[in-house]
This record gives structure tokens, sequence and C-alpha cells, in this order.
């Protein structure tokens, strides 16, 4: 009967650590997926600012935003490039502060979309992108926390 008991234990904990490994599993690739794809897009579509292979960048300025700009729009089309390669770049070395930036650069892309008056199907795939850059931030331990 105690054999009976410790194996079914055994059975018990082993099936427990095999789930927890599996969860665990799971978690690591959707962060390895979520860091690659909010690394590797923002560092895309900073470059194509400057080639404007995937698109014409411009038409996606509010005019609200280009009438305030000290400079022409090509020139803070460049800046934006740069911010956004950073910000990808920042994913993959500090994932915690790059996920959470790259969220917020897309919700000011939202903000500026919204100001177009038109693009409201772009500006809705722009908030999903940003929910999901924050919540791989969300997913990410904190510095000291184990990983």
């Amino acid at each position: 009967m105690e054999d009976l008991i410790m194996n079914t234990f055994t059975s018990t904990v082993t099936n427990s650590q095999h789930a927890s490994r599996l969860h665990h599993d799971r978690l690591a690739t959707v962060v390895t997926l979520l860091k690659y794809t909010y690394g590797l897009v923002p560092v895309i579509a900073g470059l194509d600012k400057f080639a404007h292979l995937l698109t014409d960048w411009n038409k996606y300025l509010s005019p609200v935003v280009a009438d305030i700009l000290p400079f022409s729009a090509a020139t803070f089309l460049g800046i934006v490039g740069v911010i956004e390669i950073i910000a990808g770049v920042l994913v993959f070395v500090k994932p915690k502060i790059g996920a959470l930036a790259v969220s917020l650069w897309l919700a000011g892309i939202v903000l500026n979309l919204l100001l177009t008056g038109q693009y409201f199907d772009i500006a809705v795939r722009d908030l999903v992108m940003a929910i999901g850059a924050f919540s791989l931030y969300l997913m990410l331990p904190y510095r000291g926390e184990a990983q």
C-alpha cells in the first residue's frame, strides 16, 4: 500500500513538473517571438523611412504635425526612422525598456494617424501592435527577478 501511495505521489509530482516546464517553454517561445517581432519591425520600418521601398511614408504624416514642425517633413521622417531603429535595437539589447519604448512609440503613431482624418485601419493595426509590445513588456521579468 505504501508503494502505491509513493508511486502516485511521484507520478503527480512528475506530471506537475512536466506541466510547469511545458508552460515555461511556451511562455519563453512567445516572449522570443515577440522580441523578434518588436525588434525587427521597427528597424525595418525605420530603415525604410530613408528608402521608401515599402510605402511613401510622407502621406502618413498628419498635416497638423507637419504644420508645427520647424523643418521639412523629410527631415522629420529621417528623425523618426532613426528613433525607430534605436527602439528596435533596444528591444534586443534591453528588452524590458525596448518593449515599453516601442509600445509608446506606436501609441504616438496611432495618434498621428488619427489626426490625419484617414488611415483609421492602419491606426487600429498600430494600436494592436502597441498592445502587443506592451504585453511583451509585462511578460519580461523586472531586474533582479528570476527569469
